[in-house]
Order: C-alpha cells, then structure tokens, then sequence
C-alpha cells in the first residue's frame, strides 16, 4: 500500500474546509436540476439542518405538501437520500442542501450525532456494504474452479468462431473494394455485429458498428474505413494467436474483445486528485468516466461507473476534490482502469493542479502508450502553459513559449466548454487536461494561469 508522508489528511471539518459551490453544482445530472437546486441553497426553506464529522448532511426542506422532505447526503461516499418523488440523482433538495452546507455555516452546524432517520440510512449503507463484502468473498469462496473453467473455455470457442467469422467479412470488403462499403447500407454492419453478440464477443460487435458509420460520413471516409478495418484485423489475430502473446498485452486483448477484466493488481493508497469526470451513453448503459491522479505515486487512473438507460451513475466526484482512499488497478498492458476500493476520509477540496506538459511531449506519450495497447483511441495527458486559438476552421491549443499546437477534436466544437475554455484564457495561457488521441486533443478541465479552482469543461 502506498500512503502519502505526513500520514493522513486533516479532516476538512475540523479545519472549516468544505466543497465550493462549483464543485456541488457539477453534480447535477442537468441544467434545470442545477437551476432549481440553486434556488434551494438559501437558509429560507431548511430546517434541523447538520453535518457530522463523520462524513454526513441532513435537513428537512419546506415543499409543496404538509411534511417536509427528509434529504441527507453522505459526503464520503457521495451518494443521496430525499423523501421527495424525483427520479435524478441527485435530486434539486440534495443539491440545495450541499449549497447551503458549502456557504454558512451557521445553518449546518457541525454535530456529533445524526437525527434518526438519517443515521437510519447512513447505517443502512455501512451494513449494505458490509454484507455484499461478505457475500462476495462467499460467492468467491463457494464458486466451482472447474464449472469456471468449462464456461471460460466455451466461450473463448464461440469467440474464436466469430472472430474467424469476421476476418472472412473483412477479406471479402477488401476484395470487393471499399468504394463498394456505401452499397450495402447499414444493415449488413448491424448484422455482422449481431453476430459477433451471438459470440459473446461485444467488443468486436462495437467495432463493427463503428466500422459501419463511416462510409458516406464525409471526405476521406475511405482512409478511414482502411484505418479501422486494419485495427479490427489485428484484433482478431491477436485473439486468434492469444496463446503466443505476452500476458500483459494478452489480457489487453481479452478486453479489447469483451471479455470482463478483473482487478486483481495490488492495492494502491495515495490522496486521488479528480482531474475529470464525464458521461457517455450508447442508448443501452450510461458509462461515467472519472479520471484521478494520486499526489504521491504520479500515477493517472481511470474509474469507470454504470447506469441504466435513463439514470445516471451513483458514483459521482466532483473535480478539484482529493480522495484519501485505495485503487486496485485492472489487468493489461498499458491499462489505467482500477477499481476505487476503501475511502478513509470523506472528499475534501484542493488547489492542486497536476504538473502538465508541451504538446509535442503529449503526442510522443500518446504514441508510447500505443505500443502497449494498439487499438487505444487516447491518452490522458495534462497540457501545461497552452493557449486556445482558432486555426482552420477549427480550434487548437498552442504552446505558450513554443511553435506546436494540438488541434482540438472536432466532437468538442459543438460543446459549451470551447467557449468557456476560450473565456477562461482570454488569450493567456492556461493548464488543461484532457485526453490526448488520433482525432486530436479533447479538453476536459482548465484551470486558469495563477491561482484559481478547476473549471470543468464536460
């Protein structure tokens, strides 16, 4: 376990320290919850208001019914409980409440004890917690070795049939000319991709479909086209020559294919920065992805959370928040995935800023990393001293002191944050991070030249 010197972090409620209202609003699951949440962060509609030390806010808000809303927020875990009916996570009382935590605190005291219905469900989770623990290490202990095995092995058969399958789609594409790939229309990638489902190989079946959007998508589609079909080919022989590779590129491929990755590195404790968090959806799973980066070890991880179609992810950290806790990180080559294990104290904020890099040196650590994992879009990489500027019908962020720039991706020139990143600069220079790939540079957080909170651009 590696632990930062000096032993642990002051409790930020000792010290008068608490999250600022940027951070709380970049909770909100959209705009009008942000908006309503922000009405709620006044003294007027609370009541029996409290925090606790041991990483907790509760108060009762005045509704539109005869009994208030019961909202209570642990702050160490980040998560929520209100009485109200919304279906948002969190919900406008639940960021009203943090608001009002964030801004006086004469109207939440800090208090020893939590009121019965909040400690209620703050011990409701530790036991939760607790029993899944249990029940995991049950599971673990219970499951049979060689039923496991069987199952492993009949699978990788199906995938390698369908891998087998696909090389022959690709073969014929190629033989047939890619000018012939607008003919067919959609429908014949949709198919291939339901076959590589049946497989039981969904990353193959994501690539296929990624394969299909292209052709029509503009100029030079046919580059492109050749481009993916050529990292799709390699995928395919890499899982048909699995047995011959190393086992850390081995399990990269394992993953690439779709097969569940297991975090199974050893445990890593340091105070966790978090540089970025975002959400992204494929109409079947919202995946929110939260990039940190530990103060001690250097090391940039990567944690990915889960929702259904139409709710988004519990796991929620605010940027500019440090987290005292333990990652584990995933098998593979190159990988930055780890799983967020136990937290020992509840988030706090902090002024630090990773140490960033020229853009030159970004694209050569994007290339390093592609000889550990080939088929990796990009590479979180911290920009240090750059500067947003139009440039072809485009963006791109240009070195301070230097003659490099990396232009910025075309996905995020219909997005908000270009216009803020622009208006955080003003023309000086600035410190983003972002990640860094062959479609260009994508920003996700700035902070500005000197003192200054990270402004989050996703």
């Amino acid at each position: 376990m590696l632990q930062l010197n000096g032993g642990q972090p002051p409790n930020p409620r000792a010290q008068g320290v608490r999250w600022s209202a940027e951070q709380v609003l970049s909770l909100a699951p959209d705009d009008a919850s942000r908006r309503a949440g922000s009405k709620l962060g006044t003294a007027g509609p609370w009541s029996e208001a409290g925090s606790s030390g041991a990483g907790a806010v509760w108060g009762l808000c005045k509704g539109s019914g005869s009994k208030p809303y019961r909202t209570v927020v642990d702050t160490a875990e980040v998560a929520y409980k209100c009485s109200c009916p919304s279906r948002k996570f969190p919900c406008k009382h639940a960021l009203g409440l943090l608001l009002l935590w964030v801004s006086d605190d004469h109207t939440v005291p800090d208090t020893e004890e939590e009121p019965g219905w909040a400690g209620e469900w703050l011990e409701g989770r530790r036991k939760h917690a607790e029993k899944k623990q249990e029940t995991g290490a049950a599971v673990a202990k219970a499951a049979d070795p060689e039923a496991a095995r069987r199952r492993a092995e009949r699978r990788a058969e199906r995938i390698t049939s369908g891998a087998t399958e696909l090389e022959q789609r690709l073969s014929d594409l190629l033989r047939g000319g890619l000018a012939a790939a607008e003919r067919p229309g959609y429908g014949l990638w949709e198919e291939t991709a339901a076959r590589m489902v049946d497989a039981q190989a969904p990353g193959l079946a994501g690539r296929v479909r990624e394969l299909g959007a292209i052709p029509s998508s503009g100029q030079g589609w046919p580059v492109r086209l050749l481009e993916e079909c050529a990292l799709l080919h390699m995928l395919d022989r890499a899982w048909l020559g699995l047995d011959r590779l190393p086992e850390a590129l081995a399990a990269t491929v394992r993953s690439r294919v779709g097969l569940p990755a297991v975090a199974d590195g050893r445990a890593v404790r340091d105070h966790w920065l978090v540089l970025a968090q975002y959400d992204t959806a494929d109409g079947r799973l919202t995946t929110r992805r939260i990039w940190l980066r530990g103060r001690a070890s250097g090391r940039t991880a990567l944690v990915l959370d889960f929702g259904p179609p139409g709710r988004p992810p519990q796991l929620s950290l605010s940027v500019g928040l440090v987290l005292d806790a333990a990652l584990t990180p995933f098998a593979g080559s190159g990988q930055l995935r780890a799983e967020l294990g136990k937290r020992f104290a509840a988030p706090a904020p902090l002024a630090d800023r990773p140490p960033g890099v020229d853009t030159r040196t970004a694209v050569g650590l994007y290339g390093q990393a592609l000889l550990d994992d080939p088929w990796l879009d990009s590479w979180p990489v911290t920009l240090h001293r750059v500067i947003p500027v139009p440039a072809d019908g485009g963006w791109q962020l240009a070195d301070a002191e230097g003659d490099s720039a990396l232009p910025v991706s075309h996905a995020f020139h219909s997005l908000p944050g270009l216009w803020q990143l622009a208006a955080l600069s003003g023309g000086a220079p600035v410190t983003v991070f972002g990640e860094c790939g062959h479609r260009g540079f994508n920003p996700l957080t700035a902070w500005p030249e000197g003192p200054g909170e990270a402004v989050a651009l996703a």
